[in-house]
């Protein structure tokens, strides 16, 4: 019903819709991207642009995932305007990366870890861990080969597993005592 009336055009059916379906696209876009701002920008940009496509939505998906792909898309674009067109191989995103130490309280969740990876990485690692993509989607997405998104993903793995790793994160000698 909400959604017939957002392609007749009805603005309280197109509030409904964003209140359903605004946070998530907004943390998946958070996820992608790192950065509030970025995410916000992207997330008005998916709803303006649903707002004037929602007539041609089909069906053939649930409405949810069709605007998940809007919002993927708009990242990957957003991140291409970041990268101003230059392609970098695999050595040369993580090469950009600050090898800096890592402050303790930037562990204590998932988004600070991924706002440590590079952009391509972090959002290679979330459409693939989270949100199910397949290496072949990803590179359609990226106009990249199967074997870049491979690589990126597992770089990023591994970047992820270093600064998880005991030796990375803070020692409470407090923890440690035996009861």
């Amino acid at each position: 019903m909400t959604l017939s009336r957002a392609r007749r055009g009805d603005m309280p059916a197109f509030a409904q819709i964003y209140r359903c379906f605004g946070h998530a696209c907004f943390q998946l876009a958070l996820r992608m991207l790192g950065q509030r701002q970025p995410a916000e920008d992207v997330v008005q940009e998916v709803f303006l642009k649903m707002m004037g496509s929602i007539r041609s939505y089909r069906g053939d998906a649930p409405f949810g995932a069709w605007l998940k792909r809007m919002t993927v898309n708009a990242c990957i674009d957003q991140l291409r305007r970041q990268r101003h067109g230059t392609v970098m191989d695999a050595e040369a995103l993580f090469a950009q990366t600050s090898a800096s130490e890592t402050e303790p309280a930037d562990l204590v969740d998932v988004n600070s870890l991924l706002a440590q990876l590079p952009a391509q990485a972090r959002a290679v690692l979330v459409l693939h861990e989270l949100e199910g993509y397949t290496h072949a989607e990803l590179a359609v997405l990226f106009g990249q080969s199967e074997s870049y998104s491979k690589s990126i993903l597992a770089r990023a793995l591994k970047q992820l597993n270093r600064l998880t790793a005991p030796s990375a994160l803070p020692q409470d000698s407090t923890c440690l005592a035996k009861p």
